[in-house]
């Protein structure tokens, strides 16, 4: 028996074998609930040092910020704007806090993004997070249901950061959860009983919001029943973790299709019985950004809901023109993903600027924002991804005809390519014999016609130009010098005949040189010089 009193061997466990293989099997598959079972003791968990600290070590300014996300996001100047100055007065909060100089009547600057779909809003929060060194993590408000009802549970949201902070507690407690279609789960009008996947949502929403503790582990699942076992049964132990979300930044978004009807409603009666002449906004982004509170609760939310969330940020969408800056000027360009797609295959790729304002007039008629850049690329280049890895075409050209008529550009690509490889290959047919002159003090020479015919052959055998002709020609040498001695001549002609069956012909020629025949000398043209048989 081993010196820790484990022996895997005995048919017959001690308690303290049976503890310890329930310990390694917990934290196989528990990630370490094993230790807390009695066990061998895990090394404790070691607190972040300060200086490990992001949130202690930010001293970003809002313009700092909105530099960083002018790399990646195009336009949207005011929402960037915005996010910039609500993100650093949020995180210098919590940086106070953590030095123990909290304001303690401070409003957390909780955030909702409105705006149609494909904008960027995303993007814009994801690279925020990155910048800050937080944990993020994003989920759609439609799979939540009111708590005891069938659907997800938001606490699942701060145990998720819990998890994207490899289970660090204090980098859990001041991540950032992001919302989007947060406008799916606006009340319901004229609904019978309760609405748990609307108001319900937005309670157990607003709870979070606010502050309040959310335990580490769901009590739901097996690690979390495991937990509560292992606490229960060791003394000492301390209560299961928790997470407090007073400093976790929510930011919520969505597209809030029809508010802007609510808004020009409220615009129109406002001007009712005044002298002022009726406001009339005709673009429905411009009344977006008209968007009150008022108009938030006509719309389905509950007024203590959206009071949580004081910054709001409108986005606009995305015109031919932004599209186009976007796939040219952003670091996060979907070109760049072609660009690494067509590489892996050894294939280079040019976008010019006509195909890629194509692209761009493209996408904004599919109405999706900047997903639509990839609806269109990937219409554009799917042939192209299929066809041009198993061809020898090496590079082309993005350009506006490309994008118009992909399968057409393609034909033509190809074309061209096999223009371009079956001159080369005739260059190398051509070339093959003039080092057969060289080599054998002999010269021969080929038709096009026979020129054209080995570039064929030499494709449907898969095999290089020189290696094929070499093979093809083996024994010419041989024949042609017994023709030298027979008849003088030192120039030698091949014809389609002589390409289509080198043998055969080879042989007849030998035969009408021996024999001084006509037919050898209109086989093999002499040369100049040449003397008559």
């Amino acid at each position: 028996m081993s010196n820790d009193g484990y022996n895997p061997h005995s048919p017959h466990l001690t308690p303290e074998e049976l503890q310890q293989r329930f310990s390694e099997i917990l934290r196989r598959h528990f990630g370490g609930l094993g230790a807390q079972a009695g066990g061998p003791a895990a090394a404790p968990e070691r607190e972040p040092e300060p200086e490990e600290d992001p949130i202690r070590r930010f001293s970003l300014t809002p313009k700092q910020v909105r530099a960083h996300l002018d790399r990646f996001v195009i336009r949207q100047e005011e929402a960037k704007k915005v996010l910039s100055v609500a993100l650093c007065d949020h995180y210098h909060h919590v940086r106070l806090a953590l030095e123990g100089h909290e304001q303690p009547n401070y409003a957390k600057q909780n955030v909702i993004l409105v705006g149609p779909t494909g904008v960027g809003k995303t993007y814009l929060i994801r690279s925020l997070a990155e910048l800050i060194g937080v944990p993020f993590v994003k989920a759609d408000a439609t799979k939540f249901s009111e708590t005891g009802y069938v659907g997800g549970d938001v606490e699942d949201l701060v145990r998720e950061l819990y998890r994207r902070a490899n289970g660090d507690i204090r980098r859990a407690q001041y991540g950032i959860i992001y919302i989007d279609e947060i406008d799916k789960i606006a009340a319901a009008p004229n609904v019978q009983g309760r609405d748990v996947s609307g108001r319900g949502v937005q309670t157990n929403l607003l709870k979070l919001m606010e502050e309040t503790e959310v335990p580490a582990r769901s009590p739901n699942d097996i690690a979390g029943q495991l937990q509560a076992m292992m606490d229960f049964t060791q003394r000492g132990r301390r209560g299961p973790e928790v997470i407090n979300t007073r400093h976790i930044l929510f930011i919520v978004s969505g597209a809030f299709t029809g508010l802007e009807k609510i808004v020009r409603k409220r615009l129109r009666e406002a001007t009712i019985g005044f002298a002022a002449a009726p406001v009339s906004i005709e673009d429905d982004a411009a009344a977006m950004r008209q968007a009150q509170t008022a108009d938030f609760i006509e719309y389905g939310f509950e007024p203590e809901f959206i009071g949580r969330l004081p910054v709001r940020v409108f986005c606009h969408p995305l015109s031919p023109d932004d599209l186009f800056q976007i796939l040219r000027d952003s670091e996060g360009s979907i070109i760049r993903q072609y660009e690494q797609t067509f590489a892996a295959y050894g294939i280079e790729v040019l976008f010019h600027e006509d195909g890629l304002r194509a692209i761009a007039e493209k996408a904004a008629e599919e109405k999706t924002g900047a997903r639509g850049l990839m609806t269109v690329c990937e219409r554009v280049f799917r042939e192209f991804k299929y066809e041009l890895p198993s061809t020898h075409v090496r590079r082309f050209v993005v350009t506006r005809e490309l994008v118009e008529d992909p399968p057409a550009a393609l034909q033509r690509l190809l074309e061209e390519h096999d223009r371009e490889e079956r001159d080369v290959m005739r260059r190398l047919v051509h070339d093959f014999a003039e080092r057969f002159s060289r080599e054998h003090g002999l010269r021969i020479r080929f038709t096009e016609e026979a020129a054209d015919r080995l570039v064929t052959l030499a494709r449907e055998a898969g095999s290089p130009v020189r290696e094929f002709c070499a093979s093809h020609f083996k024994d010419l040498q041989f024949g042609l010098k017994l023709i030298a001695q027979n008849t003088g001549r030192q120039e030698f002609e091949l014809d389609l005949a002589a390409v289509e069956n080198p043998g055969r012909t080879l042989s007849d020629w030998v035969v009408a040189s021996y024999r001084g025949e006509a037919a050898a000398g209109d086989a093999a043209p002499k040369g100049p010089d040449a003397p008559n048989p």
